[in-house]
């Protein structure tokens, strides 16, 4: 199959009418080919009018119809073989073993949707028949059941171009819940886009699926990523990629006339607690074992171990000594795009040169779009006294935060004890109480029988009381 560098609205292939997009090999930042072009407002609002139209005759296919289609996609995205994973591997950096992985993840999430599908547990039936003798009031025939909302727009991730993107879990299980998906393709691998949408398209095909039950867009234009969310016509969104972007969309989405979802997979500098035991039997053993994990594809995953926090002492000392030894002979490894390159360099540079951070250790040095891995370290009040000290590096970055030992935490907290509750509404259980210094806001959505509040929801810091 040829890579195109068209739009895929419906059955149709369509040039995209607004700028263009270039793919760049990781390795060299050579341009490849094609060129594809942008999907203007005009043809996003196609996709979208189509997506709306196929809703109805889609959810309403039977469960053995919509397993077979998403069987097929399964099928057709390995039928690709070779040029899917080259293509890929140009695209994104990433090595061969990887990236045939995460190909038959892709391809087991769809076949386990299609499971899902046909044994049908997910639409949670339940029937409570009518008692029409029922005193002092009959009841009802009640049945309730989950039904699909509409259509979905999904936004493809740049570290998992296969498992989390056009074909990927958002994807599968919207079309699987009987939803048509709109995907916005990631510009980082726009020809690894096109060679899964083009497999998709196929199976909508050949499974006789209504068209518009599935369309692929590229856009660099961020307007096209906001006016997909704003749709009225759109009833969810998937997302996985940065915090800005999937803050951005969250916002556009809550400002909707009738708000929905994000399901957003955002970023994260995933703490690690380093206990004092562990660090005192073992020390050197974890520092090792940490370089691995931090410099695994690139530091580029959503679980690398960006944020390490320890109280000082001898362990710690072990911890970072044979860390530091280990990263010395660490390889730079190819980032997935220069942006994400130039961003990690910028990146560490911030935290080479911030006045209250040492660097503990650096990686081999590397070619072109290839970065070096950084362990550095803060003390715990640096750490909270400097909000950008607490921001991602994406990458294979880390830092440490040595606290101090809890005798000296303690000495810090007994200042802000009070003896009595900050409540008006007195509390019953037991504990200390001390000055808080932020205040958030909560709101809880429901409560239960006993009158408990749940479902907590988070809506920022108080900076006004």
């Amino acid at each position: 199959m040829s890579i195109i560098g068209d739009l895929l609205i419906g059955d149709r292939q369509l040039r995209g009418e607004q700028g263009e997009i270039r793919a760049i090999e990781a390795a060299t930042g050579k341009p490849l080919e094609p060129v594809f072009g942008g999907a203007s407002r005009a043809q996003m609002e196609e996709a979208c009018r189509l997506a709306a139209l196929a809703f109805n005759p889609y959810r309403h296919q039977s469960p053995e119809a919509r397993a077979l289609f998403l069987e097929t996609i399964a099928e057709n995205i390995l039928e690709l073989g070779e040029a899917l994973i080259e293509r890929c591997m140009a695209e994104t950096g990433l090595p061969r073993g990887r990236l045939e992985g995460e190909r038959g993840r892709t391809v087991g999430q769809l076949r386990l949707f299609a499971t899902v599908v046909r044994d049908g547990n997910y639409l949670d039936l339940r029937v409570d028949p009518a008692l029409p003798e029922r005193k002092p009031l009959p009841r009802v025939d009640l049945r309730l059941r989950n039904i699909p909302l509409g259509p979905v727009v999904v936004f493809g991730a740049s570290n998992f171009p296969l498992a989390f993107s056009v074909a990927g879990g958002d994807t599968a299980s919207a079309l699987a819940a009987g939803c048509p998906v709109i995907v916005k393709a990631h510009s980082a691998h726009p020809g690894t886009s096109a060679l899964v949408g083009q497999a998709v398209q196929q199976a909508v095909a050949a499974c006789d699926m209504p068209e518009g039950v599935f369309s692929l867009l590229f856009a660099q234009d961020r307007e096209i990523a906001q006016a997909l969310v704003a749709d009225r016509r759109m009833k969810a969104v998937g997302f996985t990629g940065s915090r800005g972007g999937g803050i951005a969309l969250m916002r556009t989405a809550a400002a909707r006339p009738e708000p929905i979802p994000v399901y957003a997979e955002m970023s994260s500098i995933n703490p690690v607690l380093l206990l004092p035991g562990a660090l005192a039997e073992r020390g050197a053993a974890i520092g090792r074992a940490f370089v691995g994990a931090l410099t695994l594809g690139a530091g580029q995953f959503c679980t690398n171990p960006g944020l390490i926090l320890a109280e000082e002492g001898p362990g710690l000392d072990g911890f970072l000594q044979a860390a530091a030894e280990s990263l010395a002979a660490a390889a730079a490894a190819t980032m997935l795009t220069p942006g994400i390159h130039q961003a990690y360099c910028t990146g560490v540079a911030k935290l080479a040169r911030h006045a209250e951070v040492t660097t503990i250790g650096l990686g081999l040095e590397g070619a072109t779009n290839q970065g070096q891995a950084g362990l550095f370290s803060t003390t715990a009040m640096a750490f909270l006294a400097h909000p950008e000290l607490q921001e991602e590096v994406f990458g294979a970055a880390g830092l440490v935060v040595r606290a101090g030992s809890a005798k000296e935490l303690q000495a810090k907290l007994k200042p802000q004890i009070k003896k009595t509750q900050p409540y008006s509404k007195l509390i019953a259980h037991r504990g200390i109480w001390v000055e808080p210094s932020l205040l958030a806001e909560i709101e809880y959505r429901t409560k239960s029988a006993e009158g408990k509040v749940r479902h907590p929801f988070y809506k920022g810091l108080r900076e006004d009381l």
